[in-house]
């Protein structure tokens, strides 16, 4: 089984000015052919809209009605950003 890598990924709707931290992750295997991407926890206010195993193409509904992808230009929290 390979490790999981995690980080948070600032969420922030456009329409509302609702924003949060959602905690994400995925394996860690750059070889695989499915990232497994997972939002283990997703901030108040916010819910999935569209799951999917790709982070561009995980769509994320806000409580004001706005539905926008998870990889939107965004900001990410103090050290979360994903490694490359």
């Amino acid at each position: 089984m390979a490790a999981r890598d995690r980080y948070s990924r600032k969420l922030e709707c456009s329409r509302c000015g609702n924003s949060g931290f959602a905690e994400v992750s995925e394996d860690d295997n750059p070889r695989r052919q499915n990232p497994g991407f997972l939002v283990d926890e997703m901030p108040a206010g916010f819910s999935d809209e569209r799951k999917s195993n790709d982070p561009a193409k995980y769509m994320i509904r806000c409580r004001c009605g706005s539905v926008f992808p998870f990889k939107q230009k965004s900001h990410y929290a103090p050290g979360g950003e994903p490694r490359a």
